[in-house]
């Protein structure tokens, strides 16, 4: 000891602690690291990312790895500490014990702490790099994993804990995707993001959630007389028309306008039965379906439109192909104006909005950043009735959560009006 130099074995001490931060780092960034990131990177054949991934593979290894080089670097720079005290201030106990608390102090700061801080910030910048030297330090201490984990496996299995590949590999739930497009950022484009989060939520609404309401349904009587079937032909607003007779839980077929437009062009009178033979079959729809399984099977049956019915067989609305879309996508159609679901409506100067009755929850908070509840009426004005129990049958104000909702018109046993006014900034209607 005497022959070595004092810089010597400060330098070796400071060797010691940089190695072991090295791995404290590495270690950490490559927990860290966002998997997905590199092995889009390792697609691209990125060298690193590559390494990185196949380190990561083998967790049990690279562990081992890494705890056996800091366990016996920290070992080392404490013994070399202790060996530096006794050769200038002799076998003082109470020099040993500052010489140990010195060391220790400085690899919990140097060569723990700091490190890992450091590799948590810059995790894939930093693994991208450690992990080509790792990956040949893998290879040359192989022998020593080996024996080691050896130790390691035979006290898990008395533990009776599992391990294996399959352990390591959790599948991604839906909110934990919607949780990554979320934390997205920048990285994806906004409208990008907001297709997304909506494909998310296919999963969780039924073609209840979106249809038109039956009260709104744009359908043909038969029972109505050739005249006034043509007057409705010429001013519908769709391509395909229900077609019931008598009453409307009693559809009979779908019509295609465009077809019934031709036969009008004919010079032979026309009568019901015509029109009856360009009748399409039907498509029924049960209203708990949900709209992402309704998708599939729109597609499996080359369809485009559904009647919604309930439990009873009655018509409680339809459900168009464009709907699941805009669902998706945002709304692209204006095929009715005015119409409960057009994007026409907002909050004013005053803070206020002012709905029909039959306008859609789901679309009230999304144009106005509402929470109202989905679970139960679909509707605003069935949300009305069923907080007031009752028909109002003058103008009546609520206050739900932090929201004001005034009644304004009332007709035929419906809410037909209703005034919102915006909560204060700050409070969400939940």
């Amino acid at each position: 000891m005497n022959t070595v130099p004092l810089w010597a074995l400060v330098l070796a001490l400071v060797v010691l602690i940089l190695c072991s931060a090295f791995f404290a780092m590495a270690e950490t960034a490559l927990m860290a690291a966002n998997k997905y990131r590199l092995r889009h990177l390792a697609k691209r054949h990125h060298r690193g990312a590559i390494t990185t991934l196949w380190l990561l593979d083998r967790t049990d290894q690279l562990l081992s790895l890494i705890l056996i080089a800091n366990t016996l670097l920290n070992a080392m720079a404490t013994a070399l500490v202790a060996a530096l005290a006794i050769l200038f201030f002799g076998h003082e106990e109470s020099v040993l014990s500052i010489a140990t608390a010195v060391v220790a102090f400085l690899l919990i700061v140097f060569a723990e702490i700091s490190p890992k801080i450091i590799g948590a910030t810059y995790p894939e910048t930093i693994a991208l790099g450690a992990s080509r030297v790792l990956r040949p330090l893998m290879t040359v201490a192989k022998p020593v994993i080996w024996f080691v984990n050896l130790f390691v496996r035979l006290v898990l299995k008395t533990l009776r804990i599992r391990t294996g590949k399959e352990i390591h590999q959790h599948r991604v739930s839906p909110e934990e995707l919607r949780s990554i497009v979320l934390e997205g950022g920048n990285f994806i484009p906004q409208k990008h993001k907001s297709i997304l989060l909506n494909l998310f939520d296919l999963e969780t609404i039924s073609v209840e959630d979106i249809m038109t309401p039956r009260a709104q349904v744009e359908a043909l009587n038969l029972a109505l007389g050739v005249d006034e079937i043509k007057r409705e032909l010429t001013t519908c607003y769709h391509n395909k028309l229900p077609v019931y007779e008598g009453e409307i839980n009693q559809i009979v077929g779908i019509l295609h306008v465009r077809k019934a437009v031709a036969l009008l062009n004919q010079a032979d009178e026309l009568t019901v039965a015509h029109f009856r033979d360009l009748l399409v079959p039907a498509y029924f729809i049960p209203q708990e379906t949900g709209v992402f399984t309704q998708l599939q099977y729109f597609q499996e049956n080359r369809e485009r439109l559904g009647i919604i019915v309930d439990e009873y067989g009655e018509v409680q609305g339809l459900v168009t192909l464009d709907d699941i879309i805009e669902e998706m996508i945002g709304e692209f159609t204006t095929s009715v104006p005015g119409a409960a679901r057009s994007d026409s409506f907002g909050w004013d100067a005053n803070g206020e909005c002012l709905l029909e009755g039959s306008t859609p929850l789901r679309d009230i908070n999304k144009r106005l950043g509402l929470g109202f509840p989905l679970d139960g009426p679909k509707t605003l004005n069935g949300l009305m009735l069923e907080l007031l129990q009752d028909i109002p049958d003058s103008p009546i104000s609520l206050k739900v959560a932090h929201c004001v909702i005034e009644v304004i018109q009332v007709h035929d046993q419906a809410i037909k009006v209703i005034k919102l006014k915006r909560p204060a900034t700050g409070k969400r209607l939940v």
